[in-house]
């Protein structure tokens, strides 16, 4: 009876540890981010920026607010049945990661071990990024529009900064390139707004106060 008093107590106390390192620390509607979360996208982050190691309130703080961003864009594209990347889109970009970066397999799993992550959890880093590419090009790109007159105004204003970018592209060429550069500058600005008018509708709660 003791014995089992004892594992009980056991499993009472490893429950309880663990709730304690893992507790929630923001509510965004329905959907929950735990501090489990915020660790895992400060040390993703930071392995594929090639940075040191930062977990300052300041850094925390920016990855929740990643984090509660990601809710929402999770929840649309789940409604809106908008495609997601594929497991082998991910490793591919993975592959191109380790030949960038990496002069061995050894190098690489070391680099993984220092920043505390597994080849795991870069893969589904990686198709989760593909996925939000997609989702805001197949959500946004349709409803943005270019005009001559604005690609007339953006040539003028950079024209000197195109011919240097693009030396061997003649005038014409680079209308293309300039519809293209203000075509994913709409993207992004209806994206941004798009999240920021989600944050205003939703009920987020922070947990902790420093992450506010």
């Amino acid at each position: 009876m003791r014995r089992r008093c004892a594992s009980l107590l056991l499993i009472v106390q490893c429950l309880a540890f663990g709730a304690i390192i893992d507790r929630i620390a923001v509510i965004v509607g329905n959907s929950i981010v735990k501090d489990s979360d915020i660790d895992r996208d400060l040390r993703v982050v930071s392995f594929l920026n090639n940075e040191p190691l930062n977990f300052s309130a300041a850094n925390r703080k920016t990855a929740a607010n990643r984090l509660i961003d990601q809710v929402f864009i999770r929840r649309e594209i789940r409604i809106g049945d908008y495609p997601t990347a594929t497991p082998e889109q991910a490793e591919a970009q993975l592959d191109a990661l380790k030949k960038q970066r990496f002069r061995s397999t050894s190098a690489f799993e070391q680099a993984l071990r220092r920043y505390g992550l597994t080849d795991v959890e870069l893969r589904i880093q990686f198709q989760w990024q593909l996925s939000v590419l997609q989702f805001i090009d197949a959500r946004f790109r349709p409803a943005v529009l270019v005009t001559d007159e604005e690609i007339d105004k953006y040539y003028r204003e950079h024209a000197a900064a195109l011919q240097r970018q693009y030396p061997n592209k003649s005038a014409d060429e680079l209308r293309d390139e300039v519809r293209d550069i203000l075509t994913g500058q709409k993207v992004n600005q209806q994206f941004f707004s798009w999240l920021d008018d989600q944050r205003k509708s939703a009920k987020i709660v922070f947990r902790e106060e420093n992450l506010a």
